[in-house]
């Protein structure tokens, strides 16, 4: 029961470092997205004012190298803050497939 216990305190221990870094993720994640918008947002109207055609203009400036690897950074980060999100999910799992295995550990007579 000792070992079962000692357990839970590792993956709360995990758990909460898993919190603590997807805050950060979510905030990098946030500020690749805006980085992001913001440059494609300036890019569209340089190309508007230089007469791009308006049909062309969303696939022009997504091509644009600087704005495409902005979009890179921004995926990235997203794929990220899910990562960490996911070993939240998978810690809280673990956590209650023990605390089963404790309280029936508890219950059942030796």
């Amino acid at each position: 029961m000792q070992d079962l216990i000692q357990e839970m305190n590792k993956i709360r221990q995990e758990l909460n470092q898993a919190i603590h870094i997807l805050k950060k993720r979510g905030q990098d994640k946030a500020k690749a997205e805006h980085d992001y918008r913001v440059a494609l947002a300036k890019e569209i109207l340089i190309q508007r004012d230089a007469g791009q055609p308006v049909t062309i203009i969303s696939d022009i400036c997504r091509g644009d190298k600087a704005i495409a690897k902005l979009k890179l950074e921004r995926d990235i980060a997203n794929t990220l803050y899910e990562t960490a999100l996911e070993k939240i999910r998978i810690s809280k799992m673990e956590l209650n497939i023990l605390d089963n295995q404790l309280r029936s550990e508890w219950k059942s007579p030796d």
